[in-house]
């Protein structure tokens, strides 16, 4: 609860301060420039870091691992653009730490750190722990606890009424 009154009744009021007194140093016309300048270079930051992000993804998904790294990313440059189309600049700079690749991966590692997968068998283990493995039929689970009395394999059918395509 302390959060959201912070959130919705302290940081706009601390953004207006801070409006006014850049203001009153450089003009009025001159801070609305700049924040309509870090908009839009926010706008621009948050489309490159975005599909870089996601192609990222792509590639791990192809190769077979899980996206968390880049999932845990998405979230944060999907706040980053929202702090960045908020007039202000103390929002503002929240929103570049959010799309700055470094600071990016860095809170998104701290993040991760704290998350917690559960998989298909019922075991739960965490993203930065190693041996959480995605198979490729979807199955989650560590390769050391899987049934050792499964065969995977292919099969076809054969009709059995058809004896002259089996010859």
């Amino acid at each position: 609860m302390r959060f959201l009154f912070l959130l919705f009744i302290v940081v706009p009021l601390i953004e207006i301060t801070v409006l006014i007194q850049v203001g009153s140093m450089i003009g009025a016309l001159w801070t609305i420039g700049l924040v309509v300048l870090t908009a839009f270079i926010g706008i621009n930051m948050l489309r490159v870091q975005g599909l870089a992000t996601l192609n990222r993804a792509n590639w791990r998904m192809q190769s077979g691992q899980i996206p968390a790294q880049e999932m845990v990313e998405g979230i944060f440059l999907a706040i980053g653009g929202a702090l960045l189309l908020t007039p202000g600049f103390i929002t503002d700079a929240f929103g570049f730490m959010c799309l700055i690749p470094f600071t990016r991966a860095w809170m998104a590692g701290a993040l991760k750190s704290r998350m917690v997968v559960m998989g298909r068998s019922g075991f739960s283990q965490g993203f930065a722990q190693s041996g959480f493995h995605q198979g490729p039929f979807g199955g989650a689970g560590d390769a050391s606890r899987r049934d050792s009395s499964v065969i995977e394999g292919e099969f076809e059918t054969h009709d059995t009424n058809d004896k002259d395509k089996l010859k």
